[in-house]
């Protein structure tokens, strides 16, 4: 067999190398998510995975605030989840929900404190002037929260398969992509309602051509978007429209015992306003976007300048031979 020369063998690998850099660049990590259709025995145990991460995130914690105290090495998540796995014969709770909700709370704990060494290090440069975030304990008072999951997770039309939780009911059919390799799921509670949301790495797709005239677009607060073209869409103001009640059903709210029932039920029926009114928000503003690039299918002007909601506009948003380099407003 004859061996190849130098220069030919650093050739292959450049070409080599090359096309592996491509394949990585074309590929991307898109999310995914959508409300889950749960009975009552998958809430439960939803909600036991969602308490078991909470409950690792707190005992990671405290174990680093003792170890910190003691003069000690600081443990790591992996150190921190065989003292978990030691445990477990003497709480069989443990054994009832999946081992990703006690790894992902604790990789959660690490990344947190990450961020504040992160800040603390940049407030000594004098290039971070708020506050360093230092991690705090997490109370169920609060939010249910919820739980990560990774390893064999299953995508149907219908339904998704998670570890432990089995398969779960999609209200929303076809959404979540059937070939894409799934690297995590979360599933998470926001005011009586249960989501999942995925991380999928799939091929990147080449962007649409802009084949539609640039427009102009003028952000405002008696409207919500004023374009050149002459078409406007309203504001709906949500919160305007629903002050009222929800004044009303706070004042309940805070009226009623602590600690009882009846409060718990108030608050539930707060955050459900509080969540309608962020919905009717969300969904006023992704269908005004969506008709605007349906029909333009280019970038507004206003979108590269700076400067939307203030009383003083940038007169030059409109100016579509102009870059955004080219701004003379001042704040591109």
């Amino acid at each position: 067999m004859d061996i190849p020369s130098l220069e030919t063998a650093a050739t292959l690998w450049y070409i080599c190398s090359t096309f592996i850099a491509e394949e990585e660049e074309q590929k991307m990590v898109r999310g995914y998510r959508g409300e889950l259709d749960l009975n009552n025995a998958q809430q439960t145990l939803c909600r036991k995975h969602a308490g078991a991460a909470r409950w690792a995130y707190n005992y990671g914690l405290r174990r680093k605030q003792e170890a910190y105290k003691a003069g000690q090495k600081t443990p790591t998540a992996i150190d921190l989840h065989r003292e978990i796995n030691a445990l477990k014969p003497s709480q069989p709770w443990m054994r009832e929900v999946s081992k990703c909700a006690f790894q992902e709370g604790l990789r959660d704990l690490d990344t947190a404190f990450k961020h504040f060494f992160r800040k603390c290090r940049l407030k000594k440069e004098g290039t971070w002037k708020g506050k360093c975030g230092y991690p705090r304990y997490k109370s169920r008072k609060k939010a249910i929260g919820g739980a990560r999951f990774t390893g064999s997770i299953r995508v149907f039309p219908d339904a998704i398969q998670l570890p432990r939780l089995g398969r779960l009911r999609l209200k929303e059919h076809g959404y979540f992509p059937l070939n894409g390799k799934i690297s995590s799921a979360t599933i998470h509670e926001q005011a009586g309602r249960w989501f999942v949301s995925i991380c999928v790495h799939e091929q990147a797709k080449a962007p649409q051509p802009a084949t539609g005239d640039v427009i102009g677009v003028d952000l405002g607060i008696k409207r919500l978007a004023t374009l050149s073209d002459g078409r406007t869409f309203e504001n709906l103001k949500a919160l305007r429209k629903k002050i009222t009640a929800l004044k009303r059903t706070s004042r309940r709210h805070s009226r009623k015992p602590k600690g009882s029932a009846n409060r718990k039920k108030a608050r539930m029926r707060l955050a459900r306003m509080h969540a309608r009114i962020a919905h009717v928000r969300q969904n006023a503003l992704h269908q005004a976007t969506a008709q605007i690039v349906a029909r333009t299918r280019a970038r507004s002007r206003e979108a590269a300048c700076d400067r939307p909601r203030r009383s003083t506009h940038c007169r030059y948003a409109q100016e579509p031979q102009v870059s955004p380099s080219d701004c003379r407003c001042g704040d591109v």
